[in-house]
C-alpha cells in the first residue's frame, strides 16, 4: 500500500475511508458469547458448505467468551441481498465509493468476509458496584489488519497512544468527552477508552480496552470462546445476520449471583431459560426469519407461547401500516420440546417496496400563494372595523 497516498486520502476527508473506517469499527466492537443450548432442528436450515463452515468455526475459535454474539455475514448480504433490494443506482454508488477507497488505500470493503460483535457482562468489583458490560467488534477478510491499524492512527490524528500487552500492541484512544462525564457518572468510565488491535494478519478488533485484552488472551490459547456457543450462533452458517446470548446468565454476573469480582461463590444460575437464537436468511423469494428460544421444559414452552401469541395478536390488530400487519401476520411461534420456536416467511417484493419507498425523497407541501391585497381594500377593512362612538 502506498502509505503516503492513503494519509493524503484520509486527511483531506475521504469519504470513502470514512466507511472503510467505520466498517473497521463495527468489526472490531464484536465477539462471540455463551449462546443458547437449545437445539431448535427446525429453527434454521443451513445450505453452505461444510468446508466453508467449518473455516468459519476454526476463526471464530480464537475469541474470547462473550454473553451476547451478532454474527453478520457481510459477503452474502453485499452479493445477494444488497442486489435485490437497492436500485441499481445506489448499487452503483456503492461501488465507486469502495473502489475510491482501494484505490488510495489498497484496501476493498467489500472483501471484509465477516463482521461479528460481541458484549461480555462483568461481575461486580470488590467494592460490590455494578460494572458496565464490555464489547467488542472483529473484523475478517481478504485484507491487511496491520495497514487498517495504520490508517486508524492516521484517521485518529496521532491520538492513539501504544499499550504493549502479552504478544500484541493495542492503539488505545481516550473519548474526551466522555472521559468529561465520567467525574460525575462513573459508570460511562468503561466507555472513555476504546482500543483497536490486529489479532492475525487478516484480522481486526476493536472496542473496549480490557475486552481487547481477552481478545489477545483468547488468541494466544487463553480463555478462548466455547465449542457449544460457537454451534448455537452458527446454526445456520449462511444466514445473512444472527444472534444469540443468554441473558439470564448475564443477569447473574452483573448482579452478584455467581459472586464478585473478588468472591466467587458456587452457581446458583445453571438455568440455560431465556438462552436465545435468532437469524435472518433468504432463498429465491423470501426473507426468512428463525429463532429458538431455551423454555427449560415443554410445560413452560406452551405457557410462554401462548403468552407470546396473544401478545403478538394485540400487535397486529393495533399497528395501522398494512406492510407491517403483513409482515406480523406471517410469524409463526411454536413450542417444540424444552423450546419456543419462531418462524417467518417475508416475501422479498414486501421488502423491496418497503425500502424504497422508505428512500424516495419526500414531497415537500408548497405554502398557500397569497393574494395581493390593494390599497383600497385595505381602507374599506379599516372603515369596516373601526370602534363606533
Amino acid at each position: 500500500m502506498n502509505h503516503n497516498s492513503a494519509t493524503r486520502f484520509v486527511r483531506k476527508g475521504g469519504g470513502g475511508f470514512c466507511l472503510a473506517f467505520a466498517v473497521t469499527l463495527l468489526v472490531l466492537s464484536t465477539n462471540p458469547g455463551q449462546n443458547s443450548q437449545a437445539t431448535a432442528q427446525n429453527a434454521s436450515t443451513s445450505t453452505a458448505p461444510a468446508s466453508s463452515s467449518q473455516t468459519l468455526l476454526n476463526s471464530l475459535a480464537n475469541l474470547p467468551e462473550s454473553d451476547t454474539l451478532i454474527y453478520i455475514n457481510s459477503q452474502r448480504i453485499l452479493n445477494e441481498a444488497v442486489p435485490k433490494v437497492i436500485p441499481e443506482k445506489d448499487i452503483a454508488n456503492m461501488r465507486s465509493a469502495f473502489n475510491e477507497i482501494r484505490q488510495h488505500t489498497a484496501i476493498d470493503p467489500s472483501k471484509v468476509a465477516y463482521i461479528v460483535i460481541a458484549v461480555r457482562f462483568r461481575k461486580p468489583s470488590a467494592e460490590l458496584n455494578f460494572v458496565p458490560p464490555e464489547f467488542m467488534v472483529v473484523s475478517s477478510g481478504d485484507f491487511s489488519a496491520d495497514s487498517l491499524m495504520i490508517l486508524a492512527k492516521v484517521a485518529a490524528k496521532d491520538k492513539l497512544r501504544d499499550e504493549k500487552y502479552g504478544s500484541k500492541t493495542l492503539g488505545v484512544l481516550t473519548i474526551e468527552a466522555i472521559a468529561k462525564q465520567t467525574e460525575t457518572n462513573p459508570l460511562l468510565r468503561s466507555f472513555s477508552e476504546l482500543a483497536i488491535v490486529p489479532l492475525n494478519a487478516n484480522s481486526i478488533a476493536v472496542g473496549t480496552t480490557g475486552y481487547l485484552k481477552a481478545a489477545v488472551d483468547a488468541a494466544d490459547g487463553r480463555g478462548r470462546i466455547s465449542t457449544e456457543s460457537l454451534n448455537s450462533l452458527l446454526r445456520d452458517p449462511s444466514a445473512l445476520l444472527s444472534i444469540s446470548g443468554s441473558p439470564l446468565t448475564s443477569f447473574s454476573k452483573s448482579f452478584g449471583l455467581l459472586g464478585t469480582e473478588t468472591n466467587a461463590r458456587d452457581s446458583r444460575c445453571d438455568s440455560k431459560f431465556g438462552d436465545f437464537y435468532a437469524a435472518i436468511t433468504m432463498d429465491a423469494t423470501n426473507f426468512m426469519l428463525r429463532g429458538a428460544m431455551n423454555a427449560d421444559n415443554p410445560d413452560t414452552a406452551k405457557i410462554i407461547k401462548s403468552l407470546l401469541s396473544n401478545l403478538l395478536q394485540q400487535a397486529a390488530g393495533s399497528v395501522p401500516d398494512i406492510s407491517a400487519q403483513s409482515v406480523l401476520k406471517t410469524l409463526s411461534i411454536t413450542p417444540q420440546d424444552s423450546e419456543v420456536v419462531l418462524r417467518a416467511d417475508i416475501p422479498q417484493q414486501m421488502i423491496i417496496e418497503f425500502i424504497r419507498g422508505q428512500m424516495k425523497p419526500k414531497q415537500e407541501v408548497s405554502a398557500p400563494v397569497k393574494t395581493p391585497v390593494s390599497a383600497a381594500q385595505r381602507r374599506r377593512t379599516h372603515r369596516r372595523t373601526k370602534p363606533s362612538k
